[in-house]
């Protein structure tokens, strides 16, 4: 199926995705040169009710993805042969490319402690040694940040942990990628954290300067159920007119 084709199904689908973010009242929008590309733009936008348009917020902010780039994920957009091309990329485990489309944002973590996250409107957890984000498609847990400590028989082989010996987590926010009951293999573990530097990309995730994500963290208001989409240009293209995204 072509994207054309998978549009045209889209106009008359009642999981069109624009209702998805007809409720959002904050929006965080990446995009990257193609499907390859390790650099890219964030931008913020918000609205004070359903339907109207957005607004721009702030100044627009570099950003790496994957190291090989961005893929279809799992998420609020829906099912992807009502979108993918053949030869579009698909989210896999350990694929190093960062999700694509359409997803919600849940959570917060950091290494300072409850009291010291003052600004953040997340829930937030703090990232002690034992807090980790489990990559082993084969357990139980797969795709879960959890606490080793709270599980009486860890059943995984891997897992990221959440406070590192670098400041790459010192604060991020949790992507709601092949969230609820996760899918094996379809990639884990995928946050927006602290970039390694402009040029590095990530394992999955999407990065950028400490600065900037702190002033993510002290925008995102649960309230204003806030949501994320990434895409490459071409897609953002077709796509932003039926998904009623900011031009």
């Amino acid at each position: 199926m072509t994207l054309a084709q998978g549009l045209s199904r889209m106009k008359t689908s009642d999981n069109d995705s624009s209702k998805v973010l007809a409720g959002a009242g904050q929006l965080i929008l990446v995009t990257t040169r193609d499907w390859n590309a390790v650099g890219g733009e964030l931008s913020r936008f918000e609205r004070t009710a359903p339907g109207q348009a957005w607004r721009p917020v702030g100044e627009k902010t570099a950003v790496v993805v994957g190291r090989n780039g961005l893929a279809w994920g799992k998420g609020l957009h829906g099912d992807l042969t009502r979108l993918a091309k053949p030869a579009d990329p698909v989210k896999k485990e350990g694929d190093g490319r960062a999700p694509a489309g359409i997803f919600s944002l849940s959570s917060a973590f950091g290494y300072a402690p409850q009291a010291q996250a003052g600004n953040v409107k997340l829930p937030y957890v703090q990232a002690t040694k034992t807090l980790e984000c489990v990559d082993d498609p084969q357990s139980a847990s797969y795709n879960r940040v959890l606490d080793r400590t709270s599980v009486a028989h860890p059943d995984w082989k891997s897992s990221e942990q959440m406070r590192r010996d670098d400041d790459l987590y010192r604060w991020g926010i949790v992507v709601d990628h092949n969230a609820g009951e996760p899918q094996a293999g379809c990639g884990s573990c995928i946050f927006l954290h602290i970039w390694q530097s402009a040029k590095k990309g990530t394992a999955g995730c999407t990065a950028m300067e400490p600065a900037k994500i702190e002033e993510l963290l002290s925008w995102l208001d649960p309230q204003q159920k806030p949501l994320i989409v990434q895409l490459p240009q071409t897609e953002y293209k077709q796509l932003s007119d039926l998904w009623r995204l900011p031009h």
